[in-house]
């Protein structure tokens, strides 16, 4: 199709020529990851704290871009072309690894740390289920990428640690003590209010247990993902509002009239993916209904024509336009085209979306990447860093990839 082409070729270019050098600058290898905080002035602070989960998606982001070669999407000529080539990739894709496994692991207590100092010394040392998970999806996708069976031993692990210590009868837990014991969730609750349950720390277990199943063929994965998929269709997706309630109590109930727009968009394509990955018709079928309305609500009620706001709380929208609601929006609503060919109007809003980003959202200043977020106008934060713990290649990245094996397979 010739618009999706269009958009892979684009994409092809911004992952190889923008993306992939900015972060590849970012290695430290004195000691070790990557660097934790660059400035909106794009000055790099080489003893910033490193964000375990920054490094995770670092690491998660160039095993990925690796995989586009190993499984045949990408020519090696291409990477030429941007002068770099796939080993090359693959070895920034170790770096990162390495330094999870070296540094971000506790080796005492089990799970991964919140955060290190610059030189790799435990800093934040708060366990959160949400940090497991992409933990257990980098491991999970450089094991895929380089076939090193230790970094897939260190996903088992932390799989193994999100079962027996960051969940309970009800469902997956927040934030916890270094030792596992209770903490305040102020890491993943916004608001104004504090969750004892969220919906956007069980969307990333579903995914990290997606990748990891992936990768493995593990049968108490597959049993894992059918019951967080029952978990969405059941406590999390209000089939009356038409979205996903955000923010729970510990019983699930939810404690916000919040209604996240980026979540909403990215939970409709994520989770349609996982459940093809997943392959049982039944979850499908129980699925699919919940996916379908997300995307629909998200383009009646949020789209502006060219952008995604983020939010809306108490029907108040909230005209920022973050950095990864947009690159969820471009996937979102070619997910829901590549569905369903008759919602050309999804193919549309991906392609105005994508055009809004390359006019606004894209910094572009030499050397540079993505602004963490714009107003409505298209207008740059200031004050916000371009490199932080939460501002990564995870969802820009993600997108470049999705469109280039949107255009080779038909799908996401």
């Amino acid at each position: 199709m010739e618009q999706l082409r269009h958009m892979a070729e684009w994409a092809t270019d911004h992952l190889l020529g923008k993306l992939l050098p900015f972060w590849g600058r970012l290695r430290d290898d004195e000691y070790g990851g990557f660097y934790g905080y660059v400035s909106y002035e794009l000055q790099t602070d080489e003893k910033a704290d490193k964000g375990c989960i920054l490094n995770s998606r670092i690491t998660w982001f160039f095993s990925n871009i690796y995989l586009l070669y190993k499984n045949g999407l990408l020519d090696e000529s291409k990477f030429r072309e941007y002068g770099t080539t796939p080993d090359e990739v693959l070895l920034l894709a170790r770096h990162g690894y390495e330094f999870m496994r070296d540094k971000c692991i506790d080796k005492e207590n089990g799970g991964i740390y919140w955060s290190v100092d610059y030189a790799g010394n435990p800093s934040d040392t708060t366990k959160h289920t949400y940090n497991q998970a992409f933990a257990i999806y980098a491991l999970s996708s450089y094991y895929d990428a380089s076939g090193d069976k230790e970094a897939l031993g260190l996903a088992s692990g932390l799989l193994d640690v999100v079962e027996d210590k960051c969940r309970d009868d009800i469902g997956y837990l927040e934030a916890q003590s270094r030792s596992f014991g209770p903490e305040e969730n102020d890491k993943l609750s916004e608001n104004g209010v504090i969750a004892d349950r969220t919906m956007n720390t069980l969307l990333h277990v579903f995914e990290s247990y997606t990748g990891y199943y992936r990768v493995t063929g593990d049968e108490r994965t597959k049993k894992l993902l059918r019951e967080i998929c029952k978990v969405f269709a059941t406590r999390i997706y209000s089939p009356e509002l038409h979205r996903q309630n955000v923010f729970f109590d510990n019983e699930f109930r939810s404690i916000i009239d919040l209604h996240s727009y980026g979540h909403d968009i990215e939970t409709a394509w994520l989770v349609d993916k996982g459940v093809d990955i997943i392959g049982d018709e039944d979850i499908i079928d129980m699925i699919r209904p919940m996916t379908v309305d997300l995307t629909q609500q998200i383009y009646k009620v949020a789209f502006d024509g060219r952008s995604l706001p983020a939010e809306s709380e108490n029907g108040v929208v909230n005209e920022r336009r973050d950095w990864w609601v947009q690159a969820e929006t471009v996937l979102g609503f070619v997910n829901g085209f590549l569905r369903d060919n008759s919602h050309t109007e999804y193919l549309d809003a991906a392609i105005h979306e994508l055009d809004f980003i390359k006019e606004h959202v894209f910094d572009k200043r030499n050397g540079s990447e993505w602004f963490y977020r714009v107003d409505k106008d298209g207008n740059p934060d200031t004050t916000e860093a371009m490199v932080e713990e939460w501002k990564c290649p995870y969802h820009n990245g993600r997108m470049c990839m999705e469109l280039i094996r949107a255009d080779r397979t038909g799908k996401l």
